[in-house]
Order: structure tokens, then sequence, then C-alpha cells
């Protein structure tokens, strides 16, 4: 009778830290929201135009009843909203899709940049810029790049895939297919770089920078759609990727086909990738840094850990475009150098403080 009675203590004991342990991610969520909302906030009113938090809140809610009409509302919804939107969106993807392909390659280093994925939108993109041409005719600039932009990515993807599917790659030779991937890409984008006009350079530069420079409202409409699309659809296979983080023989003894849920993952998370550096250009760090930091925080469940994933990268990655804005005003860095000069420092800090390994 006392054995019994102790084993029903254990398990309520267990299960009171289970439900505590849940709660400390579902609260880590809802603060990440409360953050995004505060650097929106704040990066509404930076500008030449001063405006305060309380009227930018004030003319987003008045402007979804009515067009703007005042300087203020103009400042905000046809020139501010659009680029803290485009970060939002941009960096939720972007760390949901690094978090699938940490995931399932079950490696740190796997992310859209170190799989050559942004490496092959940058290299499509100089095409379109230096030379004018692409996969597409008889369109502008602006839509050639887009669309260049997109397929080139994707070659790193089919490259990727068609190992795993014909050759039995491991998820070791898959991250090492898209390093070498990766250096082919900048390889060739340095060499027309290094032949090309030093003006259609300098743009071609700043899209392989990457930044929220070409946010605008029809912009941010194909962004969203993607994010609407591949994140319920990355948030159903979350359980098959926790199932998978125990290895392939474990997943296929719980019913799930490894193989099969590993190429249905990495196309959607790459679908996601490519549709959003098509308009933003190749913004490293986020599908890196953001993973790991909440992986750190509550743990690997990946439930839990996609969303929150997706909020840290959209807050991270606003806040760094906010600071690249404001640092030495009234010149912008781009977003992508951002990343790079502070995100650097602040991965390699976590890394450096953390008490134990997550893989």
């Amino acid at each position: 009778m006392v054995g019994r009675r102790g084993k029903e203590e254990k398990t309520a004991g267990i299960k009171e830290q289970y439900k505590k342990f849940i709660c400390r991610k579902i609260l880590f969520i809802f603060f990440l929201l409360l953050l995004i909302l505060a650097i929106a906030g704040v990066a509404a009113t930076l500008g030449s135009y001063p405006i305060s938090v309380p009227e930018v809140y004030s003319i987003i809610w008045n402007g979804l009843f009515q067009n703007p009409a005042t300087t203020k509302e103009i400042v905000v919804w046809k020139l501010r909203l659009p680029v803290i939107l485009m970060g939002v969106l941009a960096g939720t993807g972007l760390a949901i899709a690094g978090t699938m392909m940490q995931g399932i390659v079950r490696n740190p280093l796997a992310s859209p940049y170190t799989l050559g994925i942004s490496s092959g939108a940058g290299f499509g993109a100089v095409i379109a810029i230096i030379y004018g041409t692409g996969v597409v005719s008889g369109v502008s600039l602006k839509y050639l790049v887009v669309a260049n932009a997109f397929v080139f990515s994707l070659i790193p993807v089919l490259v990727i895939m068609g190992l795993a599917r014909f050759k039995r790659a491991t998820p070791e030779t898959m991250i090492l297919a898209g390093v070498a991937m990766m250096y082919i890409f900048s390889g060739y984008t340095h060499l027309i770089f290094y032949f090309a006009d030093p003006e259609a350079m300098k743009e071609a530069y700043f899209w392989t920078v990457g930044g929220l420079g070409r946010a605008s409202w029809p912009n941010l409409t194909p962004m969203a759609f993607m994010l609407a699309l591949c994140v319920p659809v990355l948030m159903w296979k979350s359980w098959d990727l926790n199932v998978m983080g125990a290895g392939d023989e474990t997943a296929k003894s719980l019913g799930v086909n490894a193989e099969r849920a590993r190429l249905f993952i990495m196309v959607v998370s790459s679908l996601l990738t490519a549709s959003i550096i098509s308009f933003t250009g190749c913004i490293g760090f986020v599908g890196l840094v953001a993973p790991h930091v909440c992986r750190i925080i509550i743990g690997g469940d990946n439930r839990f850990l996609i969303p929150a994933s997706g909020l840290f990268g959209a807050a991270f990655l606003l806040g760094m475009s906010t600071l690249g804005r404001t640092i030495i005003a009234p010149v912008i860095i781009p977003a992508g150098v951002m990343m790079a000069c502070i995100g650097g420092p602040f991965f390699f800090f976590i890394l450096l403080t953390r008490k134990r390994e997550y893989w």
C-alpha cells in the first residue's frame, strides 16, 4: 500500500514538473510576441519625420478602417510599416526553415545559408542585374531578379534531394553537399564581379548582402502567402521531426518514414526560404542563430521550438534592421551586414557560455 502511494506521488510530481516545463515554453513564446511589438513600435518612430510610439499604434489602428491621409499616416503606412512587416516575415520564415533543416540533418551547422540556398539565389540575382538575362523574358529587371533568385535557389535543393533519393546520402553528406554548393555559387558570383562594370556590380553587391530596402506592400503579399502555406505544414511535421531526432531506425519502429519525411521537409523549407530571399537578398545567420538560442532556452521539442524560433528570428532581424538604420543615420546599413557584424559575435558568445550540448 505504501509502495503504491509512493508511485502515485512520484507520478504526480513528474506531471507537475512537466506542466511547469510546458508553461515556461509558452511564456517564452508570449514574451517574444511582446518583444516584436515593442521593437516594431520603436522602429516605426525612427526616421527623419518624428512620430511617437502612441501615435504609431493609433495611426496603424485608424489605418485599418480608412486610407492614410495625413503626412504622418503616409509615412507610417507607406514607408515604415512595409519594412517592419518584411523584417518580421523574413525573420520568421528563415528561422523556421533553419530549425527544420537542422532537425532533418541532425547538425547544428545546417541553415538556408550553409546549405547553399542563399548563395544560389545570389548567383541568379547577379546574372539578372549585370547581364539583364534570366529564366524569363519580357519582364522588368525587378521581376527578372526575383524570378532568377527563386529558380537558382532551388538548384542546391535539387542536388541535395537527388543525393538523398538516388545515392542514399546520410544527413552528414547532405550538409556537406550544401556547403559545396555554397562555395560553387559564391565562386561564380565573385568571378562575375571581377569582370563586371563597377556601377552594375554595386547594385548586385547590395543584393548579395541582403536587406529590407525592397520592402513594399506588393512584395509582402507573396512572402506572406508562402509563410501561411508552409509554416502550418512544417508544424504538422513537428512530431515526425521529434521522432527522427532519435535516429532513423527508431523513427521507423514508430511508423515514421524518415527518408520520405526528410525529403518532404527539405522541399517545403527550401520553398519557404526561396520565396523570402528572392525579395530580401542573402540574409545569413537568422536561420543559424535563432534555433540555437531557442533550443538552449526551451529545449528541443519541435512543437514549441518551431514557433519560438520563428518569433525569435523575427525579433532578431527586425532589431538588427532598426539598429542599422540608426547607428550612423542618415546612412542605412543593410540588415545582412548588421546580422553578420553583430550576429556573429553574439552567436560566438552563446557557444562560449552554454553549459551543455544540445545535439
